[in-house]
């Protein structure tokens, strides 16, 4: 019984992994399950031990058979390393959270020696606005988002990305290297089957950036929307992931005080990303996600 079972979870894990993206996405249920999906890659063990428990040498092989597709899946995530050298754009993004008293503090950590900081959930006139303000000269808040800056911002433009109010901006800065359009979307949230307004605010930011032609972008923002999840398809391409690129490891944001998923994200075409990293932020129940860039 128990070499049975093995066999058909080993299977159906394998299929669950391999061909994810053929799934439905039964009311919203499957993009979440996406969501956490290196995490399946757990599972393998068990299904090792009840090979061996079962002493059956065909159920050991069926259990490797998940193995081997998580690590063609996932392998170069682990085994990647930030491929260096010089950039000319430190940024971050960081979900600060609505209720976080010392959102002040965790903006004082986070910023320090960046170009450029996105921020999500603010309060207007808050104590993380208040103290991005002290740290870069150029800032541009719209409602619950804003980007800061040590360079001129101009062009600004708050946006609605189909919420029916502004969640997200697009400015140009003016680097030392040259003009960056540059975007900052809190997208939807997405839940087990409550994904509606995630998909349609990713919508809207695919037409957005498909629209735009900019010689350089930066996405950054909390997107609610994890880098395994069939919904980013809509953004990468055109864009890029710099933690994919240029990361060490899935680079894990939410929740903060255990990561499982990653919803914030830099993206960005036009450019090179030479590293990329997760840094805490006090208070929040996120992670900062910061890149280094060459233009």
């Amino acid at each position: 019984m128990l070499k049975r079972v093995v066999i058909v979870v080993s299977a159906v894990v394998a299929l669950g992994l391999a061909g994810h993206r053929l799934i439905p996405a039964l009311g919203g249920l499957t993009p979440v399950m996406e969501s956490v999906l290196p995490w399946v890659g757990l599972l393998v063990p068990v299904l090792l031990l009840g090979a061996l428990l079962a002493r059956s040498p065909i159920a050991a092989v069926a259990a490797t058979v998940p193995a081997v597709v998580w690590g063609v899946m996932f392998g170069s995530t682990m085994l990647a390393s930030p491929p260096g050298g010089p950039s000319d754009l430190k940024v971050a993004t960081v979900n600060v959270g609505v209720t976080n008293d010392a959102s002040g503090e965790a903006m004082r950590v986070v910023a320090q020696d960046l170009d450029l900081l996105a921020a999500q959930e603010l309060t207007p006139g808050g104590p993380a606005a208040k103290q991005l303000n002290k740290m870069f000269k150029y800032h541009y808040p719209v409602s619950t988002v804003g980007l800061w800056s040590r360079y001129p911002i101009s062009d600004t433009e708050p946006l609605d990305v189909g919420l029916g109010w502004p969640r997200a901006l697009r400015a140009t800065v003016d680097t030392p290297k040259g003009k960056v359009t540059v975007y900052v979307m809190h997208l939807g949230s997405a839940r087990p089957g409550h994904t509606a307004s995630r998909d349609k605010s990713l919508e809207h930011a695919s037409r957005l950036i498909e629209g735009d032609s900019s010689k350089r972008i930066l996405l950054l923002g909390d997107l609610n929307t994890a880098t395994t999840d069939r919904g980013l398809s809509g953004l990468t391409p055109p864009l890029l992931n710099a933690q994919v690129e240029a990361g060490d490891g899935f680079g894990f944001t939410w929740p903060s005080t255990f990561p499982i998923t990653r919803p914030d994200h830099i993206l960005y075409k036009g450019m090179t990303a030479t590293s990329a990293s997760v840094a805490p932020a006090t208070g929040s129940d996120h992670r900062a996600a910061l890149a280094s860039l060459r233009l």
